[in-house]
This record gives C-alpha cells, structure tokens and sequence, in this order.
C-alpha cells in the first residue's frame, strides 16, 4: 500500500471514529462555494472562441461531485497555475491581436482568459474533470473586467489567477464574481448569485 493510499485509508478510519463518538466532521462553509443562478450570456470573447473551436464549447457532462483533493492533487494544481503565469508574456488583446477581445490558447502573448484556457486544458488532461474547471467573469476593485478559472472541490471553490501565484479561495479574492461557466455543459454559462456582495479588499 502506498503512502497517499494509505494517508487515505487513515482518514477514512479517522472520520468513521469521529462520527461513532458522535464528533461533528467540518464541512465546506458556504460562503466556500459559490452559489449559481440562471442560463446567461456567453462573454463575446468566449461566443467567437466557440465559433472558431465548436468543439471545445459543446461537451455536456452530468456535473459530477467536486473534485476530491489530497496533497498531491493540490500540488499539481498549484503547479500548473505558477507555470502558466510564467510561461506567457502578459498582454491585452487589443495589444497582441488588435482586437479588444480575442480568446485563444496562448502561444507567446496571454490575456487573462486566455491564461484560464491553458490552466483549465492542461489540468483536464491530467485527469481533471471539465465541469469543475470553470472560466469565470469577475470584476477588479477598479471596475476592470478579469478572467480567472474556478476550481471546483469538495473543500470549496478555488480561483487560479494570472495575477496571483496562489491558489485562493475564491471568496478570498479581491474581486466581484459575475458569472461563470455552467458545470453541465462547456459552452454554456451561469450567473454567480453571491458574488456581487461580497466585501473584497484591494487589489494587491
């Protein structure tokens, strides 16, 4: 039995004790997840990426539990997003292409969706689900729009920044969540419902 496996198998043990002595098991706390709405607009970003890769926008899952993290887990997350960030040169859309939006795998240049779009491909080829790798719309304390990539877990929602290196929970982040994509199906979004009242601080 391996280490992780067997890390896993004492937990099991440890949440079984605990629940027979009648000791409560923490569980997420809501304001960790974020609550969504209704069908919304796509961003037009995401609208012309769909047009040019119809494929990426047409997956429809059944929206399985959050992802299940251990240590190793988290490191490849953490690892994938500190990669990212510092494999690209940071550049507007309007800068690198001429155009204001422009959504697209980064080769040399990324604006911040199109850093999500890379952290969320290459997490999902090492094994994670698309529907708890989600774009998500926020907005800067400054009133600037942003692009992150919303992890979903059974510990909560996480956020993976181009312009953070850590991975933070998505309520401690400095932003006003607006919408993001719908667990169910790639090419569609939903509004975030208790995102718009949350007290952020500044950005750092």
């Amino acid at each position: 039995m391996n280490l992780a496996l067997k890390m896993r198998h004492v937990a099991v043990i440890l949440a079984t004790v605990l629940a027979s002595a009648g000791v409560a098991i923490p569980a997420p706390q809501p304001s960790m997840v974020m609550v969504t709405g209704a069908v919304t607009s796509q961003p037009i970003g995401h609208y012309e990426f769909c047009q040019r890769l119809p494929a990426e926008c047409n997956v429809k899952s059944r929206s399985a539990p959050a992802a299940r993290m251990d240590d190793h887990a988290w490191n490849v997350v953490r690892d994938v997003n500190s990669a990212v960030n510092a494999r690209y040169i940071a550049r507007t859309d309007l800068d690198a292409y001429g155009v204001e939006e422009y959504w697209t795998y980064p080769t040399v240049f990324a604006d911040c969706e199109d850093y999500a779009l890379q952290k969320r491909k290459e997490l999902a080829q090492l094994g994670f689900a698309l529907s708890d790798l989600l774009i998500t719309v926020v907005r800067k304390p400054d009133g600037e729009g942003h692009a992150v990539l919303t992890l979903r877990t059974t510990d909560g929602d996480f956020i993976l920044d181009n312009l953070d290196s850590d991975v933070l929970a998505w309520n401690q982040a400095p932003y006003t969540f607006l919408k993001r994509q719908a667990t169910f199906n790639t090419g569609r979004w939903v509004t975030i419902e208790n995102g718009r009242d949350l007290l952020v601080g500044a950005l750092r």
